[in-house]
C-alpha cells in the first residue's frame, strides 16, 4: 500500500545554545547548521526509512535543494508543487539537555493549489494512508477526500490549533499528539482524551514513551522510552508518527508498531538534526536486537 503525506517542507536553521532564551535576553549560539525539516518532511522520511512507499504532497519555493534532499531520502515528490513563495523555514534553538524551541515561517507550505492535492489522491484508495499536520494548506479538504476513498487518515495536531483540530477531527482515523498538545486539546474542548470523537489516539510522552488508545473499545498499548543519551529531541514525535504509520501499513500489530516507532525515536534523539537524523529500518532493528 501507499502512504500519502500532505505535509510541510521546511529549511531548518539550528542554533545550539547553553539554555533556551528568556524574554529580553540576548544569547550567543555555540554552533549553527542548516538542514531539511518540517513536520511533513520529517514524517515522510520516517515512513520511507521504515520501508513504506511514500508520496509527499505540498509546496516548495525556488530553493530546489530541499525537495532534492527529500527525494534522496526515499520520498516520491512528484506531487510537490513549486511556487513563487519562499520554501518554509524554521528557527530552532536546542539547549544542552536536548530540549528545543521552534519558530516557524509557513511560506510555500500555505501557497500550493488544492488541484494538486486532488490529483495526488485520485489514485489512492482503501488500504492507503494519508498523513496530515497543521503546517500546510488544504488539510480539511484532503482529509475529506481521503475518507471518501476509504483511506486511513493519521492527523498530527501540531502546531496546536484548536480550530484546526475541530475541523479535521471528523475525518481522522487516528489523532497523534504529544503530551503538551494532549493537555491543550483537553483544556480547549473541556473534555478528556477518552471522550474525543475519533477512533484512535497516539500520544508521545518523551522520556515516558508513547501510548496508543482505541477509544471505541478502551484498549490501550503503552511502550516505555528506551534509555539513551539525548542530544536533540527535534523531530522525535514526527519519527514516531512516520514509523508507526509505516508499520501499520506493513501489517504489524499495534504493539509491534509502537515498539518499532519508539525505538526509531530513541535513535533519532541521539543525533542532532531533523530529517537527516532519522534512522533507517536496519539501524532501528539493530538497535532493538541490541536491547534484547
Amino acid at each position: 500500500m501507499t502512504i500519502y503525506n500532505l505535509g510541510s517542507i521546511n529549511i531548518d536553521h539550528f542554533y545550539r545554545v547553553p539554555h533556551l532564551v528568556q524574554p529580553g535576553e540576548t544569547l550567543t549560539a555555540k554552533t549553527y547548521s542548516m538542514g531539511l525539516g518540517g513536520k511533513g518532511a520529517n514524517q515522510s522520511v520516517a515512513a520511507a526509512r521504515a520501508g513504506a512507499v511514500v508520496r509527499h504532497i505540498g509546496g516548495a519555493g525556488p530553493e530546489g535543494w530541499a525537495v532534492a534532499r527529500l527525494e534522496a531520502l526515499g520520498v516520491d515528490c512528484r506531487f510537490v508543487e513549486q511556487v513563487s513563495a519562499p520554501t518554509g523555514h524554521a528557527i530552532i534553538s536546542v539547549d544542552d539537555a536536548g530540549e528545543n524551541t521552534i519558530i516557524l515561517y509557513a511560506g510555500a507550505n500555505r501557497e500550493f493549489a488544492l488541484s494538486g492535492v486532488t490529483l495526488a489522491l485520485a489514485g489512492a484508495g482503501a488500504g492507503d494512508t494519508l498523513l496530515i499536520q497543521n503546517e500546510t494548506a488544504h488539510q480539511v479538504a484532503a482529509a475529506r477526500m481521503a475518507r471518501e476513498r476509504g483511506m486511513k487518515v493519521i492527523y498530527s495536531a501540531a502546531p496546536f490549533d484548536v480550530v484546526a483540530v475541530q475541523d479535521v477531527l471528523p475525518y481522522a482515523s487516528l489523532l497523534a499528539l504529544n503530551a503538551v498538545e494532549a493537555e491543550q486539546l483537553s483544556a480547549a474542548l473541556g473534555t478528556v482524551l477518552a471522550n474525543l470523537p475519533v477512533p484512535e489516539v497516539l500520544v508521545t510522552r518523551g522520556a515516558q514513551g508513547a501510548e496508543w488508545c482505541d477509544l471505541r473499545s478502551g484498549r490501550s498499548v503503552v511502550h516505555p522510552a528506551f534509555p539513551v543519551e539525548v542530544i536533540d529531541t527535534t523531530g522525535a514525535g514526527d519519527t514516531v508518527a512516520g514509523y508507526f504509520a509505516a508499520a501499520l501499513d506493513e501489517g504489524l500489530t499495534v504493539q509491534a508498531a509502537l515498539r518499532l516507532a519508539t525505538a526509531a525515536a530513541a535513535l533519532k534523539v541521539t543525533r542532532a538534526g531533523t530529517a537527516d537524523a532519522i534512522p533507517t529500518r536496519a539501524e532501528v532493528e539493530a538497535f532493538l536486537k541490541g536491547m534484547g
